[in-house]
């Protein structure tokens, strides 16, 4: 990947950008991570629940249709705090007027799989609950593995007895392990998350290699072979993500399999471009469309 093929938008910045992490960075990342998440925001309340926390984002005004938003943050399986999102969540529940509840699911290696999405399981079931909450009108979303998390979330729950989803908000998720194997990648141009970093999030996720035939299909979604009775959805990424070409094929797949799916595709856009410059025009248009899709798929604009 050359400088010219980045947005104009994101080429300063992408200067100063790593292109991954190894385990050693991962891990430095993970223990100075929870020094900037202690905070709790006004009109935030911590709920937990056994093993995970939920941080409840209450608009001041409830869409009278009872809407919500089960939020799951991303870090490649291994890193980050439901906290790291708090502006987004509640970016959504003030201008849509929907509760958003951002779970702190355990993370791997420590807690593989299926351990977060159980969490991410529970926290569904319990903001189905909440008092003006309307059980079907709840939508999961997540960026980056936190999209990976709601792809397989999605699965668990059509599969189960309980909460079925009404909306997918998928942000540049990562979904298929396989991904990992590829040789035909450029290593050393993608922005904050190359093949080495994603392979070694898969490992500590899965407990497998990636590409092994064993994992089951409610870890790593893409390889589902039945996508069809899933909530409708909205995917959105760059191309110049790592996550690019698995993005657009779930898209493919679930569209063929009857799922009402709408693609985003920025040009020149990194992994987490719209986190790291977040003034940017192409960052407040990609944040407007997420508001947008959010609003529609709960049908609360």
């Amino acid at each position: 990947m050359s400088a010219a093929d980045i947005h104009p938008d994101l080429q300063k910045i992408a200067r100063f950008l790593p292109r991954g992490a190894g385990p050693r960075g991962i891990a430095i990342a993970r223990t100075v991570s929870p020094w900037f998440t202690r905070r709790v925001p006004p009109g935030v309340r911590v709920q937990h629940l056994g093993p995970v926390s939920v941080r409840l984002h209450t608009p001041t005004e409830p869409h009278p249709n009872g809407a919500a938003l089960l939020w799951i943050h991303g870090g490649g399986y291994v890193l980050g705090s439901a906290a790291q999102d708090d502006p987004l969540c509640a970016r959504l529940a003030s201008q849509l007027g929907v509760t958003v509840a951002a779970v702190d699911y355990r993370l791997a290696p420590k807690h593989p799989y299926p351990a977060p999405l159980e969490d991410c399981y529970s926290a569904l079931t319990w903001l189905a609950k909440q008092p003006g909450v309307d059980r079907t009108r709840v939508a999961i979303g997540g960026a980056s593995a936190g999209g990976g998390l709601a792809a397989g979330l999605a699965l668990l729950a059509r599969d189960r007895d309980g909460v079925k989803p009404a909306f997918q908000l998928l942000i540049y998720p990562m979904l298929d392990d396989r991904t990992a194997l590829r040789s035909d990648i450029d290593q050393g141009g993608f922005r904050l998350w190359n093949n080495r970093a994603n392979a070694f999030g898969w490992r500590s996720y899965t407990g497998r290699h990636p590409g092994d035939g064993s994992v089951e299909i409610y870890a790593v979604p893409a390889r589902s072979d039945d996508l069809s009775g899933l909530p409708p959805a909205w995917i959105g990424v760059g191309t110049q993500d790592l996550f690019h070409d698995e993005d657009t094929a779930y898209a493919e797949r679930l569209r063929a399999a009857g799922v009402p799916c709408a693609l985003e595709v920025v040009p020149g856009a990194f992994h987490g471009f719209d986190a790291v410059a977040p003034k940017t025009a192409v960052a407040t248009a990609f944040r407007e469309a997420v508001l947008a899709a959010v609003g529609a798929g709960l049908q609360v604009s």
